[in-house]
């Protein structure tokens, strides 16, 4: 018997659709899983075994082999946890067969058989808006699954808490969407006395958009006028909300599952490397390349650094792309103005 359990892989802020197949065969006891793991996805069969075994479940003396389809694809992350542990109960009969039709599952599992949070739960709600399927995710991610608005969301803390859910015992209250708190009170740009045309480029900066570069001696006042540029930055719209927001999940940074009202503001030291300045390495959470389609950045005395670094960040981030094309097929048809604090 194949039991089938759908997740995603993250590439970028892209969610694409992950199917996990168990198979229970008679054998020599062993557990193997296929499909181009990751460490990480590799170590899932410790945690799983050891959580299942924490409710009260064993596994068969069986040979149980885990394939994640398709095979080509990296599978990168602990998220895999919950969706092996579905599927694994799938095959024993413990919970009923259309969980895995209906819903796309992901978290991790402890070895006691909470669930823990995980990154990415954002787009990988959007997927599954996509693939008309519900959304089983951790309790901690429960509000950031809700911004989706397409799917119905289940966010246990526990493994137990799930299968009794599944089978009618228990029943585990939706999750509200929340948005982020304000920080506190922005510096003013009306503060600075003089500085005219500087304070209209920055306005015109805010407004459009535009990348600007301030050259001066020191204290002339570069510092204290970019240090109040996030005080007039319009808030994000939206769709710009939720583009940021995915690229925040991926990273592992959204706060509470709380989507994010204001564009972040950046503000690296001026002897900052171009890997450091524009992204580098292979993991999301380095990917600052991306993140200038509504963030701020200041970055002061460039030009006392070689100019094509400078160069090569305007350039970078004047080029920087859209952080999703799932956003043309996402865009929140019932969150209206009604939702969004003007």
């Amino acid at each position: 018997m194949v039991a089938p359990v759908t997740t995603v892989a993250l590439s970028g802020v892209e969610a694409l659709p992950v199917e996990v197949q168990v198979s229970l065969v008679p054998g020599q006891p062993s557990f193997t899983i296929v499909g181009l793991p990751d460490k990480a996805v590799g170590e899932s069969r410790e945690r799983v075994r050891s959580a299942l075994t924490a409710i009260g479940l064993a596994l068969p003396g069986r040979r149980i082999t885990v394939n994640l389809a398709p095979a080509d694809l990296l599978k990168e992350g602990s998220h895999f946890d919950l969706p092996i542990a579905v599927a694994l109960l799938l095959a024993l009969g413990a919970v009923p067969g259309d969980v895995g039709e209906d819903n796309l599952i992901l978290g991790e599992l402890s070895l006691d058989g909470r669930i823990s949070q995980v990154a990415g739960v954002l787009p990988a709600a959007i997927a599954a808006g996509r693939l008309g399927r519900g959304v089983v995710c951790p309790a901690a991610n429960g509000s950031e699954a809700a911004w989706a608005g397409q799917a119905p969301v289940l966010a246990p803390d526990h493994l137990i808490a799930l299968i009794n859910h599944w089978k009618g015992t228990q029943v585990l209250t939706p999750p509200k969407a929340e948005l982020a708190q304000d920080e506190g009170p922005l510096l003013d740009l009306a503060d600075i006395k003089g500085q005219e045309a500087a304070k209209r480029a920055l306005e015109i900066a805010a407004a459009g958009g535009h990348n600007l570069l301030m050259i001066g001696p020191p204290g002339s006042g570069k510092s204290m006028l970019a240090k109040r540029l996030p005080g007039i930055l319009p808030p994000l719209t939206p769709a710009e909300a939720l583009a940021v927001s995915m690229i925040h999940s991926v990273a592992g940074n959204l706060v509470g599952g709380q989507i994010l009202r204001y564009p972040p503001y950046r503000d690296p030291h001026h002897s900052a490397s171009v890997p450091a300045l524009v992204g580098g390495g292979t993991g999301p959470s380095r990917a600052r390349s991306r993140w200038p389609i509504t963030a701020c950045c200041s970055w002061m005395n460039c030009p006392n650094s070689p100019a094509r670094r400078w160069r090569r960040c305007a350039n970078r981030w004047r080029a920087a792309p859209s952080p999703s094309r799932a956003l043309t097929a996402m865009s929140p048809t019932r969150r209206t103005c009604s939702w969004w604090p003007q």
